[in-house]
């Protein structure tokens, strides 16, 4: 059943009713001439403008889109406030296959819909869009981040969003094991695409064992061809049963922690850049029942939306940087709270970017 819109009711009761929805504004874009389908989703804007990246997948329905967006705009809300970014939550996701239905019509079509929106949404790359697509958005959208440093902008934000998950492994570590070095450690690595291949070089340069894995044999033979001694597991569901895992980094796609993966899982810790890693509800306290310490993806997988709010102001890579180091307190916090409280860390994260949202309406 659809309501006069065409949108599923499922989706509607999310956004109206359910715990999951709250979201301020959502957005249905479609331009025919170039093939745009896009949705773009506010989540709250109570610490200022949203901000998020620009999903471009081939989703198998529009459904699949709308529901997508609302959790990804609703992680950025949390992401955001716990960065100590004055922005709110926003998502958008352009539905199709990049590979082939991506175009220059359709990005600068896109960016007019970002543009309509009058700086209450700010936009950056997420999967499926890179900085030369920003820089195409840009011409018809001021309010674009993650745009080339040619075009006035600080470039690919995967390298501190690696960072910043680095220094919540980091804490992940002196929270569990009392010291912050991944040394000796065996770490496994989900997806080493933009951002899975820049935590590899901060794992290998600490002295972890690494063991990788990705759907794309290119990016497999990328990272085994300058540095042999990195071991590949056959898929993701080898990686995650290796004897003798310590961490596991899922860094692709989404839902990676679910009723399936959590059982079976041989790492004591789990901290990786991927976002909404919880398949439901639940999933955190599963972790938690099997001594499974969980570092909330939206808090450590931060540094990528610190670079691009900075980029509103005049790019600073040495400023940017010292802000990612924080997550490493920030983690170690998070980790403290959970255990006073005596909830999983992914409520404990909740209740603290709940607590700067609701601050900031009161304002």
């Amino acid at each position: 059943m659809t309501d006069v819109t065409g949108a599923p009711v499922d989706v509607l009761h999310t956004l109206f009713h359910s715990d999951q929805g709250g979201h301020e504004q959502v957005v249905l874009c479609q331009d025919r001439a170039s093939g745009l389908k896009a949705v773009i989703a506010l989540h709250s804007t109570a610490l200022g403008p949203a901000l998020g990246g620009t999903r471009f997948y081939p989703y198998d329905s529009e459904a699949d889109a709308v529901a997508d967006a609302l959790n990804l705009a609703r992680g950025m809300s949390y992401k955001n406030a716990l960065a100590g970014l004055d922005h709110g939550g926003g998502k958008a996701v352009i539905i199709g296959d990049p590979e082939q239905i991506k175009s220059e019509e359709l990005l600068l079509a896109y960016g007019r819909f970002v543009a309509s929106l009058g700086g209450r949404y700010v936009t950056a790359c997420d999967v499926g869009t890179y900085v030369a697509d920003m820089d195409v958005v840009a011409r018809e959208c001021r309010w674009t981040t993650g745009r080339s440093p040619e075009n006035g902008g600080a470039g690919d934000s995967s390298v501190l969003t690696a960072f910043g998950v680095f220094q919540g492994m980091r804490a992940s570590a002196q929270h569990l094991w009392g010291d912050p070095s991944l040394r000796g450690r065996k770490v496994g690595v989900a997806g080493v695409g933009k951002v899975g291949r820049h935590l590899v070089e901060h794992l290998l340069s600490d002295g972890a064992e690494v063991v990788i894995t990705d759907v794309r044999e290119e990016s497999l033979r990328r990272i085994t061809e300058l540095h042999p001694e990195v071991a590949v597991a056959a898929d993701t569901d080898a990686l995650i049963r290796t004897e003798g895992l310590d961490v596991y980094a899922p860094c692709a796609l989404g839902g990676a922690l679910n009723d399936a993966t959590v059982p079976v899982l041989t790492a004591k810790v789990v901290c990786g850049a991927a976002n909404n890693q919880l398949a439901h509800p639940g999933v955190e306290k599963d972790l938690a029942d099997r001594s499974v310490l969980y570092a909330p993806d939206y808090v450590v997988n931060a540094g990528g939306v610190i670079q691009v709010a900075d980029e509103l102001h005049g790019f600073d890579f040495d400023r940017c940087k010292a802000k990612a180091t924080k997550i490493f307190d920030t983690t170690l916090e998070i980790f403290a709270r959970a255990k006073a409280d005596g909830i999983p860390p992914a409520a404990a994260a909740d209740r603290l970017a709940e607590q700067r949202m609701a601050e900031a309406r009161t304002r």
